[in-house]
């Protein structure tokens, strides 16, 4: 195998579990089923044909002949996965920028990792759970002030000085969420391949992390993926101090009020398990899944017609695709109910 590959875990796409393959030297991604992983995966450059064939058929329970030796390595060649193969096509650095966006850093990992140089500590349990407290008292207070607060967000969207204010925060916000993003995933040996921004149509900051689904562990792809929600409730907590204990006017108090429920909103939206949300991600790694959003549609396409095909997904696919397929459904369906409770409410006070 080539130096710089990387192989996933067994992962559920549909009705059949595959692993993820990126090959670094060109950053193409491919799928490959459990029987070629199987070999791909022992080809380090010790094992003859004769042992790894020996290995797949107490695995697999038959052996390969030449014709199988010669398709599995003709594929695998050819996808640049082996020394010796094709030449595998310009780094994506020498490639063209996608159109829309503009990189803000030559070395986006490099940046990543000072900033965790700097920053890191606050991931460490003895910094991180007082501040996951904090983030709770101050969604328990905004709770119990929801009066106040609701009053003090209409105020902010009526004044345009103030609802430009909260604009311009929650910009901010939006670049230590996706720098969150990186950060975590340095933390877990992630590589960030860019940061910049991309027009949607206002400039918004990215933060791509090349390798979030080779990281080492499940938990540290679900953690990196919530970084960025985190990131968003620790930045409303000095507004939160400000609005609870120093005495301002009743602009700034509205202000921070207003600020303090749309941070929120903005962050615990990025939760929902819709995609492209990183609420989908942590929803596709703790059920260990890719594509799982089609994967759902099509298999309850079929179960819901009676075809036989839906009896061929595994168990496991069928209770992960049902229980996705419902749970979506029904975040889909509250947000519309909030929506027009939101809209009567401004005809209807």
């Amino acid at each position: 195998m080539r130096p710089g590959v990387l192989l996933g875990d067994a992962v559920l796409r549909g009705d059949r579990f595959v692993h993820l393959v990126k090959n670094t030297g060109d950053g193409r991604s491919f799928e490959l089923g459990p029987r070629e992983h199987h070999l791909l995966s022992r080809m380090d450059g010790t094992r003859t044909l004769a042992e790894l064939g020996r290995g797949y058929a107490e695995a697999f329970g038959r052996r390969l002949g030449d014709g199988n030796w010669t398709q599995l390595l003709t594929l695998l060649g050819s996808r640049g996965l082996l020394v010796g193969g094709p030449a595998a096509d310009p780094p994506e650095e020498e490639a063209k920028p996608s159109t829309g966006t503009l990189r803000m850093v030559a070395d986006a990992d490099a940046t990543a990792r000072r900033l965790h140089r700097a920053v890191g500590f606050l991931l460490h349990p003895l910094c991180l759970l007082p501040l996951l407290a904090a983030v709770l008292a101050m969604e328990t207070m905004l709770v119990l002030r929801a009066d106040e607060v609701l009053e003090g967000t209409a105020a902010t969207f009526a004044n345009p000085v103030l609802i430009t204010g909260a604009a311009l925060l929650m910009w901010l916000s939006t670049a230590l969420h996706e720098l969150a993003h990186g950060v975590v995933a340095v933390r877990f040996g992630g590589t960030v391949g860019e940061i910049g921004l991309r027009w949607k149509p206002v400039p918004i900051m990215y933060c791509s992390v090349e390798n979030y689904l080779f990281l080492p562990r499940r938990r540290d792809r679900i953690f990196t993926a919530v970084a960025g929600a985190v990131a968003n409730l620790l930045f409303l907590l000095p507004f939160c101090a400000l609005w609870l204990f120093v005495p301002v006017d009743d602009a700034t108090r509205d202000g921070l009020a207003g600020l303090l429920l749309i941070g929120t909103v903005q962050a615990l939206a990025m939760l929902l398990p819709l995609p492209p949300l990183d609420g989908y991600k942590v929803v596709s790694q703790a059920a260990g899944a890719t594509a799982l959003a089609a994967s759902s549609r099509d298999y309850l396409r079929l179960a819901l017609r009676r075809d036989p095909a839906a009896k061929r997904y595994p168990r496991r696919a069928r209770a992960v695709y049902t229980a996705y397929g419902l749970g979506s459904t029904a975040v889909v369906a509250g947000l519309a109910v909030l929506a027009a409770l939101l809209v009567a409410s401004l005809f209807h006070p």
